[in-house]
């Protein structure tokens, strides 16, 4: 009963966790004001409205954030291995607070002793299209979806775990048996592909607060 108060709680209040946690004299994070109109990378494409990010996070640890735009908020996954064209490799995927809209074009640098202090890059962006009702879909548990990322695309799926005993909300993370499905051993996505999707930067030069390139 505790676990259904507390997400009813985050329901009235999506991005309540996520201002909780930050102190925004501190960080350069974007605190999402009410109201505010989403910035989006591009004009979508007819059939998709819906943002898509994913971040990748040099904090205590290096992982990618995966953020899917459901419900005015960036619902938001962290995956500690990263993302993976291979559809027999599942990663795992934690799923983490709300963060705003605004959320969606934020690269730099996250102060040390802050939440989340580390580098931020934004890997990937565009636009995904559920595949099946979003809200129903992600209250179950089985979200089915398509990315028209400029990394990512095809389909994919984000599947909860049926044992949830321990502390954490743990989802697995799959790519679909597609024509954009690749195996690991031809192709690591995270390797071939490891700079900012916006500004052609590596985590070394964001941190160094080194300029884009031109």
């Amino acid at each position: 009963m505790a676990s259904k108060r507390k997400a009813d709680e985050q329901a009235d209040q999506p991005l309540q966790e996520y201002r909780r946690k930050r102190r925004f004299a501190q960080t350069p994070e974007p605190e999402g004001m009410p109201g505010a109109e989403p910035s989006a990378p591009a004009e979508p494409p007819a059939e998709a409205e819906l943002l898509y990010v994913i971040h990748k996070h040099d904090a205590s640890r290096l992982h990618y954030d995966l953020r899917l735009e459901l419900d005015g908020v960036l619902k938001s996954w962290a995956v500690p291995k990263g993302p993976c064209l291979d559809p027999s490799q599942k990663r795992l995927a934690v799923h983490v607070e709300d963060h705003p809209i605004e959320y969606g074009t934020f690269e730099g640098i996250i102060p040390a002793g802050e939440y989340g202090g580390g580098t931020v890059m934004l890997w990937d962006e565009g636009f995904w299209q559920p595949l099946g009702d979003p809200a129903e879909s992600y209250r179950n548990g089985t979200m089915r979806f398509r990315l028209l990322g400029r990394k990512l695309k095809g389909d994919w799926k984000l599947v909860r775990f049926r044992d949830r005993s321990d502390k954490g909300d743990n989802w697995l993370l799959i790519k679909a048996k597609d024509d954009q499905a690749r195996p690991l051993a031809k192709i690591d996505i995270l390797v071939e592909s490891p700079d900012s999707i916006t500004t052609g930067r590596t985590l070394e030069q964001i941190a160094r607060e080194q300029p884009p390139r031109r």
